[in-house]
């Protein structure tokens, strides 16, 4: 590794992965990829493995199989806790590297917005784990509702709010209506139809999907109220306590589970100036991705806040087409001579949600224009498939996707390592 200049990327999602697939081969650069877990997951698919619609292995590969062909890769298992640009090297939990070039693609992660209730009693969904152990409490609250002969207590068990109505969040409630409709009464015939709770979508803007079309945000608000999902827009859970959802609008709801979907933050790291940081705890870049303040220092993706792109003055959208590209770019121009770099200029391809079996939206550029329906839930599942790591990962999805489709049903609803929340 002494021949050649080290880039160190912290942060295996989207980019880190795209950046050092970019560079296979190359004669300039070692790379180090450092993560806190083991393996690559696919983010969009981690609501179907909450639900049991997936295994985790769907979703996920091992990192050091995917760097396997790539003779300059490396990687690093560990947690970053600081960054020491003077010194060029950063510290984990597990020892410290020294880096010439160092690329942050760290993500996010779920913001609480300071609310230590929702904190410590709602159910995130970020991660593999966020997933697993959503799964468990949907399966394990289910079981418990058959042994439970207070019809009060069995609705709060069985009810099921969602705050965030960004694609997260509709693509859980619709699937979860789905359980609801296809499943449950099958899988427990102990609970009838009028045992089942509600589910309720809540968010603070004034239409579910509010980054999509107009069109997508009507169809997708009637396909959910069809599914009997309740919407509740303009309207922000305040609290959430005592098996209660407090809401901004003074409704209550009784239940036991809140899945929060309603925010995300950058991650911040100790080392980097205050001044770095811009909205979101994203690192403030140039058009070039290098952190403002920094002469080897890069940002990608979700944590990267980029300037001059007249299109999105206000930063990228934290998707992984953003991320994607970003990753491209900067492997370009750290592959040329100065003089030729390019600055970083945002392509978008479009935005799409499922809500459930044949139901889907699909905007086009700039909104101009819209797919709904069976159409569009094709070409969501061709390009998520697309998306995941490796051929074994796309092979196992269509399978698993062939089957739900053919029998409204899936097999992957075991709790693991149960641990019933109090």
């Amino acid at each position: 590794m002494k021949d050649k200049k080290v880039i160190v990327v912290v942060g295996g999602g989207f980019a880190g992965i795209e950046l050092i697939k970019q560079f296979k081969g190359t004669d300039q650069y070692n790379i180090i990829l450092v993560d806190t877990n083991n393996y690559n997951f696919f983010p969009p698919l981690l609501y179907q493995v909450s639900a049991g619609f997936m295994e985790p292995s769907a979703i996920s590969y091992p990192f050091r199989k995917i760097l396997r062909n790539n003779k300059n890769a490396f990687f690093r298992l560990g947690l970053l806790t600081e960054v020491m640009p003077h010194e060029n090297k950063i510290i984990l939990n597990n020892g410290e590297l020294h880096y010439d070039i160092l690329v942050m693609a760290t993500g996010v992660e779920t913001n609480f917005f300071g609310n230590k209730n929702i904190e410590d009693k709602s159910l995130p969904m970020k991660t593999i784990s966020d997933a697993l152990s959503l799964r468990n409490v949907i399966f394990t609250r289910l079981d418990r509702a058959t042994r439970t002969e207070d019809v009060q207590k069995r609705k709060r068990l069985l009810t099921f709010v969602i705050a965030g109505a960004g694609p997260t969040g509709v693509e859980l409630s619709g699937i979860f209506a789905e359980m609801r409709s296809n499943i449950l009464t099958k899988d427990y015939p102990e609970l009838s139809e009028n045992d089942l709770g509600e589910i309720y979508l809540i968010d603070g803007q004034d239409a579910v999907l509010a980054s999509m079309s107009k069109n997508s945000q009507t169809y997708t608000h009637n396909k959910l109220k069809k599914l009997g999902v309740n919407i509740i827009l303009n309207t922000l859970v305040k609290d959430f306590k005592n098996d209660t959802v407090y809401l901004s609008n003074g409704i209550e709801i009784a239940t036991r589970n809140l899945i929060w979907a309603a925010g995300i933050s950058a991650k911040k790291f100790k080392g980097f100036s205050p001044e770095s940081y811009g909205r979101g705890n994203r690192l403030k870049t140039n058009s070039y991705n290098l952190v403002e303040g920094y002469n080897n220092i890069y940002a990608l993706g979700d944590c990267a806040l980029v300037s001059g792109d007249e299109n999105f003055p206000d930063g990228h959208p934290q998707l992984a087409q953003a991320a994607l590209q970003q990753a491209r770019r900067l492997a370009e121009n750290l592959s040329s001579n100065p003089e030729q770099w390019k600055p970083f200029k945002y392509k978008d391809l479009g935005s799409m949600a499922i809500i459930g079996r044949n139901k889907a939206v699909v905007d086009f550029p700039k909104h101009k224009y819209f797919l709904k329906g069976f159409i569009a839930w094709l070409i969501w599942i061709f390009v998520h498939i697309m998306g995941l790591v490796n051929f074994r990962n796309k092979l196992r999805t269509l399978y698993n996707w062939l089957g739900y489709y053919i029998n409204k049903d899936q097999s992957f609803r075991m709790i693991i390592k149960p641990t019933e929340r109090k």
